[in-house]
């Protein structure tokens, strides 16, 4: 029942995330490059519950994506999918406790979402190569990215240690030992 809930509350936060994603930081632009809340969030979702969890959540919301903004189907599900299967990994390897690797993880995950989408358009659409253009709105939306996670961790980290109680059960301390 708690799982239920739990999954609820994120798809909730989806539609939340996709509503400031278009409307509020239109607004907040920084060079016209806005953060990409939704590899913060895929990453908060594989962290704190699970491989397939992160996965499913990842190629979802990316395949709503592309049906809703994008110009070929596939491209972000298929860089989020990645992002949410990268965040496992990174939490079997790194400790979620501290703002500052979080951070990492967060500037990791923009990095390695960003390049494929841009790698995926190349292949797929055929559009021109600006390596110049690209490493610049990489940089602004990976530094957005900080300042949100920044200011968001403490609620992050308090939502995130439930949804790991509920999956994960109580056994954060034994992987250790």
């Amino acid at each position: 029942m708690k799982k239920l809930i739990i999954n609820i509350l994120l798809i909730i936060t989806t539609f939340i995330i996709y509503f400031l994603q278009s409307n509020f930081f239109n607004w907040f632009t920084i060079s016209r490059v806005m953060p990409n809340l939704f590899v913060i969030f895929v990453l908060f979702i594989g962290l704190f519950s699970n491989r397939i969890m992160g996965v499913v959540y990842g190629v979802v919301i990316g395949a709503i994506l592309d049906l809703v903004i994008g110009t070929q189907i596939g491209i972000n599900a298929t860089g989020l999918g990645i992002i949410g299967f990268l965040a496992a990994t990174f939490d079997k390897n790194f400790s979620k406790d501290s703002r500052a690797t979080i951070m990492f993880m967060v500037l990791g995950a923009t990095l390695i979402f960003e390049v494929i989408v841009y790698i995926l358009n190349y292949i797929v659409l055929g559009t021109n190569v600006e390596i110049v253009n690209f490493i610049r709105i990489l940089a602004i939306e990976i530094i957005y990215n900080l300042i949100i996670v920044i200011i968001l961790y403490p609620l992050m980290q308090k939502c995130g240690y439930g949804i790991e109680n509920e999956y994960k059960g109580n056994k954060i301390l034994t992987r250790y030992f």
